[in-house]
């Protein structure tokens, strides 16, 4: 009696074991101090500001000339020159890669040994020397007949018509760019799952129709990000074409300092219009990853925060 007494003059249950505490403690969470990261923030900070005022004051570098030359038009007409190549060079690779990924991946295995064949050339020599290869195509033929075997030619005309300059540029890049594209492609289609592929075949879909439907756009979300970085690549390898004589923007460049002697402003200029691009370039490919992902990042990853501010545009 004593003891239910107690319980109803206390309203909790009888024994110290079960008492809660009047006055729970708060815990307070302290931030792990670290000063390496202050110092080496300090550090960079001087760095660049000694790197930023070592090339601002710096007379040498003739920032009135770059600023003349920034926008001149034969700089601009080399830029564009430049990105339609880089566009045109890279559907090439992307159509001639799809092809030769089925190819590698195909039963037969003449089809598979020819696609193997070709990645093993192509990805095996120089890129500037098949420009070089194309551009002199002429040496090894130098004329071309269209028509049926073993009987007079249809039509005929002179390589050196045929293969310009910039044909050769196309030649020489998209088809060294197919080869590497092919492989990207190609593992692009095996992280797809095989029961995709069972599961299209139960549908009663044929290889062709499940590859177009159902293999190729879940393997979009592997191969988007390595054919990005082959595009920004590829701007960056059109300065190649400047030893076939094509006006690229180096060549461009080339073509002013060789008269004026500005060899270091006219290459800043150069270098400048060559950033600019790639940032693009990498804005455009970040959203569309952005784009093909939704939906599917893993749980308690947080958001990707670019530092550069130009990323922050993408967002």
């Amino acid at each position: 009696m004593s003891v239910m007494a107690d319980q109803l003059d206390t309203g909790r249950p009888h024994g110290d074991a079960l008492q809660a505490p009047r006055h729970p403690t708060t815990l307070v969470v302290v931030p792990a101090r670290h000063p390496a990261r202050w110092l080496g923030l300090a550090a960079i900070l001087l760095l660049a500001a000694a790197a930023l005022r070592l090339v601002a004051t710096n007379p040498r570098f003739q920032w009135e000339i770059v600023g003349k030359y920034l926008v001149s038009p034969i700089i601009l007409e080399g830029l564009f020159l430049t990105l339609w190549l880089t566009a045109v060079t890279m559907v090439v690779g992307l159509v001639l890669g799809t092809a030769l990924a089925i190819m590698r991946l195909s039963s037969n295995w003449i089809v598979a040994d020819a696609s193997r064949l070709y990645i093993w050339f192509f990805r095996g020599t120089p890129v500037l020397v098949q420009l070089i290869f194309w551009y002199n195509l002429a040496a090894l033929f130098p004329v071309y007949s269209i028509g049926l075997p073993f009987a007079p030619p249809l039509f005929e005309g002179s390589v050196n018509d045929l293969i310009t300059p910039i044909t050769a540029a196309i030649l020489g890049l998209g088809l060294n760019e197919g080869a590497y594209m092919a492989e990207i492609v190609r593992a692009g289609i095996l992280s797809v799952h095989r029961e995709q592929h069972d599961a299209a075949r139960a549908l009663g879909m044929r290889p062709r129709l499940a590859m177009r439907r159902i293999i190729l756009p879940q393997a979009m979300r592997f191969i988007v990000p390595p054919t990005g970085n082959e595009t920004i690549g590829m701007l960056k390898t059109t300065s190649l074409v400047s030893v076939i004589a094509l006006y690229d923007l180096l060549y461009s460049a080339q073509s002013i300092y060789s008269r004026t002697y500005e060899t270091i402003p006219v290459l800043l200029v150069a270098s400048f219009w060559y950033l600019v691009a790639t940032s693009v370039l990498s804005i455009l490919q970040v959203r569309l990853e952005r784009r093909l992902g939704r939906g599917r990042q893993p749980a308690g990853a947080g958001p990707v925060r670019p530092s550069l501010a130009f990323w922050r545009m993408a967002r």
